[in-house]
Parts: structure tokens; sequence; C-alpha cells
């Protein structure tokens, strides 16, 4: 049982488990969840929204989205009443940092030379950094970013378009200077020696390493057609482009190339700002591939329902100017769109060009090649994030690439521990989450290749969990307005366990009327 509880000057979530009690932050750290409303299971709780999960007894993250732990409070009990201490800082912040070490051998060094260097300054490379001095690593450590601002919560630059980069920043300034993680902004890796240990930038510069992390990222996918460069066209890359295309975009006319989640994110952000929002997708179903055709369809209604025109099965064939900035965009259907701005939402490609000559293995789709460990097959280089492909256990241990920004927080975790020798290896389930209209659709598993949907619940009052199934195993599951059903599936599927396509089709219905979820944790009859 888990139960939120007033303490005057904040709140603790009280927890009851296997005859113990304890009692921690009542607030997901990342976004705020309430945990109370998330799932318990075997020592720790698992937030309702985005996934993360929290040990009961010592508040750590042990999975995520989020850096920050929970904080732990003293539990007594005393002639059958259960006593509480906490401090009130801790109640009111409800995050914990971990303790970290400080590096101790700056001078030992030079400034071309590091015992860590990690090549990207996004979640992978961050979450490596603090994992290695959460475990006493007291040596230099240097990131280094394309990027002009420190790391910073990229799934915003979608969702809410208008932040800027201080509001988003997932660690402060002060931070990385009080831990000793030195950040090189603007800084691009053009090749990697791995014989010598050595990164050599674009401008010259050369660093010297003796464990690298690759945690680069992907780059967006370009267009081909006449006017591609034009002013006004634009891919979301940095809070720069984001808020350029609100502030561009407010009362005007928008075109969105792709219904990708960034498109689709960015539709839904700009329908109540723009004169009109128009989204232009190859497939006959925003999402098919990756949700299915009939819960895409219910986002689609969901969409047109708050203004968004969408021009199905076409592609642009060409971007028209006038006095230099974009003025139409062209299909290749014969439809010409008023535009002035546009947003090209296209898909990604790996960042990995730089290492073409460098020996480390990459497959014929520029993804870098990692085992459980994230070691790459050169000794001492891991590689982390969007950029790789990794054994999926929840697969088979199939090599997959899982993009999403709570995998590569636990990439950069796994990256940093066995940099340290402790052979750890990757288990997590992936989890995502996408947000439109004030509304979520949460994600766990992996349903790539996935040959049915079974649906429960109304698409058309979109309350709803879809079951994504391969043969007879469910593999991934989606939901809208049922939470937790997905962190309680993803809580199933990390504890090693099959759900049958037999299961959802019976018991899972009774379950969605009773709200009874006891079956899918082996619990109840």
């Amino acid at each position: 049982r888990m139960r939120e509880v007033d303490l005057g000057c904040g709140k603790a979530l009280l927890i009851k488990e296997s005859g113990e009690f304890h009692a921690v932050g009542h607030k997901c750290p990342h976004y705020g969840a309430p945990l109370v409303k998330g799932v318990l299971s075997k020592g720790r709780v698992r937030c309702p929204w985005h996934g993360a999960c929290f040990n009961i007894s010592t508040g750590d993250i042990e999975d995520f989205p989020g850096l920050d732990s929970l904080p732990r409070f003293q539990v007594k009990i005393e002639k059958e009443k259960v006593y509480i201490r906490a401090s009130k800082q801790a109640l009111q912040t409800q995050r914990r940092t971990k303790m970290m070490a400080k590096c101790i051998s700056l001078s030992n060094y030079n400034l071309s030379s590091t015992n860590v260097l990690i090549i990207g300054a996004g979640a992978a490379g961050l979450v490596c950094a603090e994992t290695l001095r959460q475990e006493g690593f007291s040596d230099r450590i240097v990131m280094c970013t394309m990027d002009r601002h420190l790391p910073y919560d990229r799934p915003k630059l979608s969702k809410s378009m208008d932040s800027h980069p201080e509001q988003i920043a997932l660690r402060p300034k002060e931070f990385f200077c009080t831990y000793d993680i030195e950040v090189l902004t603007e800084m691009q890796v053009a090749a990697v020696d791995v014989k010598s240990k050595i990164a050599v930038f674009q401008d010259g510069f050369k660093m010297e390493y003796n464990k690298l992390l690759i945690a680069t990222g992907n780059m967006p996918k370009t267009l081909s057609c006449k006017g591609k460069d034009m002013e006004n066209v634009f891919n979301i890359r940095t809070p720069e482009d984001a808020n350029c295309v609100v502030k561009l975009a407010t009362s005007k006319n928008v075109v969105i190339v792709g219904g990708s989640f960034l498109g689709m994110e960015v539709a839904a952000y700009l329908a109540e700002r723009a004169h009109s929002v128009s989204l232009v997708e190859l497939e006959h179903v925003p999402f098919k591939k990756f949700f299915g055709e009939r819960v895409g369809r219910a986002v689609m209604k969901m969409f047109e329902n708050n203004r968004v025109k969408f021009y199905m099965q076409t592609e642009v064939s060409e971007f028209r100017e006038q006095e230099g900035k974009l003025k139409e965009v062209v299909l290749k259907s014969g439809k010409v769109l008023r535009a002035d701005v546009c947003v090209v939402g296209v898909g990604a490609v790996p960042a990995t060009g730089f290492l073409k000559q460098s020996g480390i293995n990459i497959d014929s789709k520029g993804f870098i090649v990692v085992n459980k460990m994230m070691q790459t097959n050169i000794p001492g280089v891991f590689a982390a994030g969007d950029a790789v492909t990794f054994p999926l256990a929840l697969r088979n241990n199939k090599k997959v690439n899982v993009p999403h920004w709570q995998m590569a927080h636990m990439h950069g975790r796994i990256a940093a521990l066995n940099m340290l020798a402790h052979g750890m290896e990757i288990s997590t389930v992936p989890y995502l989450w996408t947000a439109m209209f004030g509304k979520s659709i949460r994600y766990a598993g992996h349903g790539e290749g996935f040959d049915d949907v079974v649906v429960q619940g109304d698409l058309d009052e979109l309350k709803f969990v879809a079951f994504y199934t391969k043969s007879d195993e469910v593999v991934a599951v989606a939901s809208m307005n049922y939470d937790p059903i997905v962190s309680k599936v993803a809580e199933v599927l990390a504890a090693g366990r099959t759900i049958r396509k037999r299961d959802v089709d019976t018991v899972f219905f009774l379950s969605f009327r009773t709200g009874d979820m006891s079956w899918l944790t082996g619990k109840g009859s």
C-alpha cells in the first residue's frame, strides 16, 4: 500500500510492503507526478507518468527519466502508530541529489588531455558524467557539445516551444563547477583516432583521453526539394529554433512536413497560436507504424477537431518564396498551401559521420553497435543514446535502436558503471510519452514488427489501452487517460514475465471494467 501523508509543511509518501514501512518524497523529481498514483512492486515505486523508478528503502533513482532521487525519511512504529521524521527543506524540495565526488587531480592534466571524454551533452552524456561522480570517480571529466548551451531538456523543444534555454536546463551552471564536470560548448569533434586515443576537433584542437563515450545523438533528415534552404523553413534542433518558430507562426500560416512525434507535437503546440496549421505526411494515417492504424486515426481525429488540416499520402515538391521569404508549399498532389513558416520533421539519422574512418563498428544505417554494457568493439570506447543499436533483453537480445529520452539516461548510467569495470548489463524496458493538446499517450516496450493491436476502452473518447502483439506475445503497450496501466505493464515486463495475447483479450476486459490490475503482477485470481 501507498499513502500520501501531510506533515504540515509538506507531504511524504508512506509505503507498506512485506510488513515494513518506508517514507520517501511523494513527487517524482522529473515532472512532479504524484507517486501515490504510481506502481509499487518489489521494493520500488514507478512513476505513473513517465516510468521513472525509485528504491523505497533509499529513495535512489533506479530507472529514468530525471536526474534526482527522492528524499528518504525516518519511520518509527510505536504502539501501532507510525511516526515520520523529515526535514522541512526535503519536504519542500521533494528531491535529493546524490552525493558526488570532485576532481582531485586536475593539476595533473594539461588542457589537451582528460581521463574521460564525453562527446555529446544530452541525457546520455550528462547521466554518464553524474554517475561517475556518484560512484566516487575523482579524475578529470570533459564533455563537449556542438550546442551553445549546457545540457537541457530536449523533449520540451517540441512540447513547450517557447521555453528559454535557462528554463529547460537540466542542471544550473554552478552544478558543473561544483562537481568538476567540464563542458566545452560549440565544440564539434571531426575525427577520433582510437589507436592514439585522441579526439580531433573541427578547429584543429586535439584532446587525449583514457575512456571515451560517444553520445552524439541524431541529426534531422532534410528534404531534397527546391527551396529547402529558404528562410523560414526550420528543423527544430535548438531552443532558438523552437522560439523563432513560435514567434513567426503566431497568427500566421504554418505547414508541418512529417507526421513524426516532433511534427505532431509542433502542430499541436502551434494550433492555438497560428492562423492555420497544415500537416503533410506520406502515410495515410499519422503514427501508423508506431501506434497502429486505429490509434493513429483516433489521434488524427483529435487534431482535426483542433483545426489541424491533414494532407496525407503526398509530399513536398517545392517551396516557393516571395521577397526571399517562404510564401507557399507546393505538394506533389498539385495542392498549393499558403505558408509563412514551415517545420520539417521527417525523421532523423545518427550523427556518426565523423567516425567512418575510426575503426569503431558502425552498421549499414550509421548506428554505432554496442553490447549490453554499452561497449563498442574498441576497448575503452563506449557509446550511448539515439546513435546506437544495442541488445534489448525484452526482445531476446535483438539489436535495436531506441531513440527515447528515458533510454538515453539508462545508456549513460550503464556506460559509466562499465567504465569503472562494474560489469553491469542493460535490462531496462523502453518507456516514452508524447503530449498533444493537454493529453498524453504513454508507451512501454518495443513494438517494432507488431502483427496485431488489441485495443480496450474507447478510442473515440480517447480513453483506451492498446496492446501490441507479435505472434502470441505482448511486446508493447500504449494508453491514453488510463494511468498507471503503462507503468504497471512496464513493471511486469521488467520482471521478465510474459503477457500473452489471450490474457489481454479475456482478463483485461474484466480488469478494465473493474479497475483491478492485480492479475498483471501475478496476484489475485
